[in-house]
């Protein structure tokens, strides 16, 4: 018996690409935050952010283990030399400028190099919007 062509189609990945402030929230055991987390730790989803993201997030009220199991669940991804001409390119192109723009440039690339069903969790949308194509879903948080 064959199998219908649609059948043995390889589910698309979801991608979860958390900004700061969402970050920050799942940090703190935001409830929303903590069960999208939940669903990367089970396998249906990867979640990923970047260096700087976890930089800017720091909060000094925070434990070191709470940090550590945070950062457990998500992958802090590369970045290099590219990946900042790619963002510095993306800033020129939103004609956007700075450092209030230039942590949410980087993450734009990380999530645009991504597979899949691409959200972007963040506090920051008119931004990102303008550094995202219509393809990766900005969700407010």
């Amino acid at each position: 018996m064959r199998k219908r062509s649609g059948e043995h189609r390889e589910r698309r990945l979801r991608v979860f690409v958390f900004d700061c402030q969402a970050l920050s929230l799942a940090v703190r055991g935001d409830r929303k935050m903590i069960a999208w987390l939940d669903i990367a730790a089970r396998g249906e989803a990867e979640l990923v952010t970047s260096p700087m993201t976890v930089v800017e997030a720091h909060d000094g009220r925070i434990t070191e283990q709470r940090w550590d199991w945070v950062l457990s669940r998500l992958n802090v991804a590369d970045i290099g030399k590219d990946e900042a001409r790619q963002a510095r390119r993306l800033l020129a192109d939103a004609k956007l400028h700075g450092h209030k723009h230039a942590i949410d440039a980087v993450l734009a690339v990380i999530a645009r190099r991504q597979r899949g069903h691409v959200t972007v969790f963040t506090s920051d949308v008119d931004d990102l919007e303008k550094l995202l194509p219509d393809s990766i879903v900005v969700k407010k948080v």
